[in-house]
């Protein structure tokens, strides 16, 4: 990750010195299976002679190692193999001394230990497939900054219907450039290129694909099927796709099916990313049939799972696009290896965030989630905030992939830039996600029943508002050994809208007077936050006792910027 060091020293008051470091801290991969060692490349230090950058490795309060080096021209490399536990993320404390033993700057980062990426699923994006393309390594390095470990290939592909380009298609044989649908030029070599760089740093990678749309040229040649809004009247999308009847067993289901097996034995693909548009929920058929795709698309999603198990093994991945979390019922149970929600309205407010990646984590039998919620880089509140509440949730959310962009529209190539500023705070959470994802995500359920036994004095927790209040999401360990609260800071923010154009930051909190009700003895309880320039965990002490309601303990949070994370472990 990139940190901004500034370290003053001030002597009766008066400033003596400044130094401005930039660090650059880059893991080689998203990453890294049991066994692999993990590299880090420091850069950027401005350290003097006999400078030396000191590495802590921490996994939750625990010091594992500490890594050292000697800076050459600012820059220097660090590698370790870690335990071979999965699923496992680890902290790393980087601080740069000078030859007096004085630090000079300091940052973090993080990295994870996972068999596999659908273990913990940090999913971006990728718009560009044009000839040529150039900065191929430079958009991996980018990406792996942010531990992003699966890409979705986005209209990467020649029609929705002929995924790949036939060779009538291809205009230029050296980059095999071809033409898509909406007169953008791709070229399958750079497509190719970018699946093997991105393997090369553990990224999986993922072609989009829709399960019901069809040029109108492939329309005109197989009318009969589409999926109609009447006798005779298809259903129509934006003007330059038809809508065709994906029923499994229906001539379009069984060619779209037969289109993925191709994708897979000419690529190197991971699997098979499955969109939809959200309407229409039904149809008839061109025997006048009805159609209910809230069952049919189910029933399509087995049968392609079965497609990239045949070619992938187990670990392939299929993925389906859940648009306005519809039918979250039907598709969360299926055989689809995550619960992918594109969030619209009604699910418009803070609070809709954490409540629907519960339901998803209950419906889908505890599958990983991602959340595609489209937020406009000048309104970074709002993502900083949405970010808590959906890491909180144990959950993922879509939003990096091209380099310095953020995902911020449903047509992914419409895309938005944050400053140097915004993407040093994106990497901080994505770090602390990483580092945290053991009292996080893995290993945990949602705990919303728990989520009332944390409250603050002064302070509104319990309420279905999405601002002037404290939110507070618990996560329990499956083991019962501890339990997780997110305290995500919704105070001031004037507007509860996760899309909505935030303008202050919420109104700072200090010296949160906090009493927890527990059911056993605690053992420890502990504190950590992205916000600040410190991510480590930090003891917190406590007092028992009791009340009418049962045991509790009492704590003080010291700050509460954004986002802060309390941890509660139990006697065994």
């Amino acid at each position: 990750m990139w940190f901004v060091a500034g370290l003053v020293l001030i002597s009766q008051g008066e400033v003596v010195l400044a130094v401005d470091t930039i660090v650059q801290i880059v893991p080689d991969k998203a990453f890294y299976h049991p066994g692999e060692a993990v590299t880090l490349t420091i850069s950027g230090a401005n350290g003097k002679s006999g400078a030396q950058v000191k590495a802590t490795v921490r996994y939750l309060g625990e010091t594992l190692t500490t890594l050292s080096a000697s800076l050459q021209d600012g820059a220097a490399s660090l590698s370790w193999t870690p335990p071979p536990t999965t699923p496992r993320g680890y902290g790393v404390d980087v601080e740069v001394v000078d030859a007096d033993g004085k630090v000079v700057a300091s940052g973090s980062t993080a990295f994870d230990v996972l068999d596999d990426w659908l273990q913990a699923p940090r999913y971006g994006f990728l718009t560009n497939f044009s000839p040529g393309r150039s900065d191929i390594e430079a958009t991996m390095d980018w990406v792996s900054s942010y531990h992003v470990n699966g890409l979705q290939f986005y209209d990467w592909q020649y029609r929705h219907e002929t995924l790949l380009p036939p060779a009538s298609a291809i205009t230029d044989p050296t980059t095999k450039a071809y033409v898509d649908v909406l007169d953008r030029v791709h070229s399958l070599d750079t497509v190719n290129r970018l699946i093997d760089a991105a393997h090369a740093h553990n990224i999986a990678a993922m072609p989009y694909t829709a399960i019901y749309g069809a040029s109108y040229e492939f329309y005109e040649q197989h009318p009969d099927w589409a999926l109609f809004v009447k006798p005779g009247q298809p259903y129509d999308f934006a003007d330059f796709l038809k809508i065709m009847d994906p029923t499994p067993g229906s001539p379009w289901a069984n060619h779209l099916l037969n289109e993925f097996a191709d994708v897979l034995d000419k690529t190197a693909f991971d699997g098979i990313h499955i969109d939809q548009y959200g309407a229409p929920t039904h149809g008839l058929n061109a025997a006048g049939q009805q159609v209910n795709l809230e069952t049919a698309f189910p029933a399509f999603i087995d049968a392609a799972a079965a497609i990239v198990h045949e070619k992938r093994g187990a670990k392939g991945a299929t993925i389906f696009n859940l648009v306005r979390n519809w039918p979250v019922r039907t598709v969360a149970p299926s055989d689809e290896n995550v619960v992918y929600i594109e969030v619209w309205d009604p699910y418009v407010h803070f609070m809709d965030l954490p409540r629907i990646v519960a339901q998803a984590h209950t419906l889908g039998g505890g599958k990983p989630v991602v959340i595609a919620a489209y937020i406009l880089p000048e309104h970074f509140v709002n993502a900083r905030l949405s970010n808590a509440l959906i890491f909180g949730s144990g959950a993922y959310h879509l939003e990096i992939g091209e380099p310095n962009a953020m995902l911020s529209d449903p047509y992914f190539p419409n895309l938005a830039y944050m400053n140097d500023e915004d993407k040093e705070i994106e990497r901080k959470y994505y770090d602390f996600l990483v580092r945290y994802e053991n009292v996080l995500a893995l290993g945990t359920s949602d705990g919303e029943d728990r989520a009332t036994a944390l409250t603050i004095d002064g302070v509104p927790t319990v309420s279905f508002r999405s601002e002037d209040r404290v939110a507070v999401i618990a996560r329990q360990a499956k083991d019962s050994s501890f339990e997780t609260y997110s305290l995500v800071n919704l105070m001031g923010i004037g507007d509860g809208q996760w899309n909505g154009g935030i303008t202050q930051a919420p109104t700072p909190l200090s010296a949160l007077a906090t009493t927890i009700h527990v059911n056993k003895p605690v053992k420890r309880v502990w504190l950590a936050s992205p916000d600040g320039t410190d991510a480590s965990a930090q003891a917190a002490d406590f007092t028992t006792g009791s009340d009418a309601e049962g045991d509790l303990i009492r704590l003080n949070v010291p700050t509460l910027a954004y986002w802060t994370m309390l941890v509660v472990e139990y006697q065994s």
